[in-house]
């Protein structure tokens, strides 16, 4: 499956009102799922199969070589994770904006434009917070709750991951 069509099934699932949507093909899994009209999970694993099959293709070397970066990949998300729940153990009191998706944060819609949202601003619930840009395409970050902002946690350029804490709303 082609990049683009996966950001065609991003936006397909995005607007319409299915709620979860997965695909499988050649070993490769997509799997779609938001709430409240926004998507909140994007899977695309990389066929591991796909890899398993080259290296014993290859001089027995690449599996030894192949066997390491498995647990070392493995190994990563499970600091993230640790780091995640460090994290949210440091965040201030309020409600919790996070990112629905890996990509770069970015404050404003432009780079000479004012930042959608300022720390003391009042925001509604929908209200369009920031930008992450995955894939070279901008997917607008809306408040889930109604407040004041209190935080703002990333900076303007900031690589994000996927549930990492944005904003603070009070």
């Amino acid at each position: 499956m082609k990049v683009e069509q996966v950001l065609q099934l991003i936006q397909a699932v995005s607007d319409s009102e299915l709620t979860e949507f997965k695909y499988e093909e050649d070993g490769v899994k997509l799997s779609l799922k938001k709430t409240e009209g926004k998507i909140v999970q994007v899977q695309t694993p990389v066929a591991a199969p796909a890899v398993v099959q080259a290296a014993p293709a290859v001089i027995p070397a690449a599996p030894v070589a192949a066997a390491p970066a498995a647990p070392a990949t493995e190994a990563a998300p499970a600091a993230g994770e640790a780091s995640a729940a460090e994290t949210a153990d440091a965040l201030p009191a309020g409600n919790i904006v996070k990112s629905p998706l890996v990509g770069t944060f970015y404050a404003a819609p432009a780079e000479d434009a004012e930042p959608f949202v300022k720390v003391g601003d009042r925001v509604k619930e929908g209200q369009v917070l920031a930008i992450v840009e995955a894939m070279k395409l901008m997917n607008e970050i809306e408040s889930d709750f109604t407040g004041t902002v209190a935080e703002i946690l990333v900076e303007n350029g900031q690589a994000v991951e996927y549930g990492q804490p944005l904003f603070v709303i009070k």
